[in-house]
């Protein structure tokens, strides 16, 4: 398995990333971001920081638990050249949040890692924690092509699937995770006066004194400042 085909098969599949940042109940917001940042620092209520705080403070996995996810979840997202791995981006957190913000997919997450100790006793005679790479991706690839796998393990599949959509969720809103998609979001722009071509066709010019206060890549952050009669002056 490689990246580009997990990716591959995530959005081709019935389910993807999206699908579970909105699976929340119809009266509720989800809410994205607070694992690796530790709280959205505006444009939050009391009552959402209170429920932030609240889910952050709980933990779902055992440390058993963990080092399953961890494994797999970089098997879904390996580094490669162009970014780190899911542990780097601690995907594990992510996963421990949504199971706590969304409680109606812990029964089959824990069902599926428990699957895969009985997995590894059947095929090797001891937990899968204590498998071998190649022992490892033996199972997973059991489970990871839904086209490919024997009808005995098509529960498995579904489970490895909200896994693999999990994994790509939590990858994916990370700044290295937007980064390797090459997704921009919404940018200012620059701005350097009105162009030459539509001031030469009104017989205008841009003002020199405004010259330095044109809006530079730099300065995209500043809050204009105005004088008393609506002029630019800085």
């Amino acid at each position: 398995m490689n990246r580009r085909e997990n990716l591959k098969l995530l959005f081709a599949g019935s389910l993807g990333a999206g699908l579970l940042m909105t699976g929340c109940e119809p009266e509720e917001a989800p809410v994205q971001g607070q694992v690796f940042t530790g709280g959205t620092p505006g444009g939050r209520t009391e009552e959402e920081k209170i429920r932030d705080a609240k889910l952050l403070a709980e933990k779902f996995f055992t440390d058993e638990e963990r080092k399953k996810l961890d494994t797999l979840v970089d098997i879904i997202m390996p580094a490669d050249s162009e970014s780190p791995a899911a542990t780097e981006l601690k995907v594990t957190d992510f996963i421990d949040f949504m199971m706590v913000d969304q409680p109606g997919n812990q029964t089959r997450m824990r069902g599926g890692l428990m699957w895969l100790d009985f997995e590894a006793d059947e095929k090797f005679g001891k937990p899968f924690n204590e498998l071998s790479h190649e022992q490892v991706i033996e199972i997973v690839e059991e489970v990871a092509w839904p086209d490919k796998a024997k009808p005995e393990y098509e529960g498995a599949v579904r489970w490895f699937n909200l896994l693999r959509n999990l994994t790509c969720s939590g990858y994916f809103s990370t700044e290295a995770g937007w980064k390797y998609m090459g997704y921009k979001g919404n940018q200012p722009n620059v701005w350097d006066g009105v162009p030459q071509s539509v001031l030469d066709k009104h017989g205008l010019a841009n003002p020199e004194k405004y010259a330095d206060l044109y809006l530079k890549p730099e300065d995209r952050g500043k809050i204009a400042q105005w004088d008393e009669e609506g002029n630019l002056i800085g």
